[in-house]
């Protein structure tokens, strides 16, 4: 079913977990897909994957760009290159990796302050570049792929609990401003889903617990209702869902995919 043909999408930090899962499930819908992340060999390779995961007879184009979120300089000017080229993109999603675990009490300043750039300051830019085109397309759907500790703060992620709360606060503004204009704009919280992050964050807290890791995942999986780990692919189809046209009526909301653990807090 390819409810995003014709359609482009730039999906960040597309190269892993779910952001690579949200650029497969746009393609499998028929979205021609540009990725944006740092590493220029996994892009290569997720743009294969993308080709191959398009629906059959289909022949979207799928491009990859390269840029660091430590520089927004960079990546505004290498976006907007592109889209000078290809024509404007329908569909954003903004992801990226998030700041290191530690207590928020110990952070410096300079950690709040590479997370508010790569988080807030690359959201605002992509979305300066991008709107304008979708105004013009009369379609657009603004993805942010954010945290459940939107809703409660997860213990040890001082610095991400913050930053998140400001990525939400930002996208549920600019879903007021952008709504005159069709443009949706829509948060996904995800709860443990089984990515690196997740498994990083494990083995910190294992560490730190000086118990196994398989202590740690245990205690995480007893706290989901649900009893597992979500997969990155259960959150792509809800960004599958929200880029669609059935989406648009939704907008400024922040949906929790949890396995119902926020629901118990």
């Amino acid at each position: 079913m390819s409810v995003l043909a014709g359609k482009r999408a730039l999906v960040c930090g597309s190269t892993q977990g779910i952001g690579r899962a949200c650029a497969l499930e746009f393609a499998r819908l028929g979205a021609g897909v540009t990725l944006l992340a740092r590493n220029e060999q996994a892009l290569r390779t997720v743009r294969d994957e993308a080709i191959a995961a398009s629906p059959a007879g289909a022949a979207p184009r799928h491009d990859y760009l390269q840029a660091d979120f430590s520089r927004p300089d960079d990546v505004a000017a290498v976006v907007k290159k592109h889209l000078e080229r290809t024509g404007p993109a329908a569909i954003l999603v903004n992801n990226t990796g998030g700041p290191p675990p530690g207590p928020i009490f110990a952070a410096d300043a300079e950690a709040f302050r590479a997370a508010f750039t790569a988080h807030v300051l690359c959201n605002q830019v992509l979305a300066q570049l991008l709107v304008p085109g979708m105004k013009e397309l009369r379609y657009g759907r603004i993805i942010n792929i954010i945290s459940t500790s939107v809703k409660q703060p997860i213990p040890g992620l001082g610095v991400s609990n913050t930053i998140r709360g400001a990525v939400a606060s930002w996208s549920k503004t600019l879903a007021t401003e952008l709504a005159p204009f069709g443009i949706t704009v829509n948060n996904i919280l995800p709860g443990f889903t089984d990515t690196q992050r997740l498994h990083a964050l494990i083995g910190t807290k294992a560490r730190e617990a000086g118990v196994s890791e398989a202590d740690i995942e245990r205690q995480m999986k007893e706290s989901i209702p649900m009893g597992r780990f979500g997969a990155p692919q259960e959150l792509a189809a809800v960004a599958g869902f929200l880029a669609s046209p059935a989406a648009s009526y939704l907008t400024g909301v922040s949906l929790p995919i949890d396995g119902g653990r926020t629901s118990c807090l």
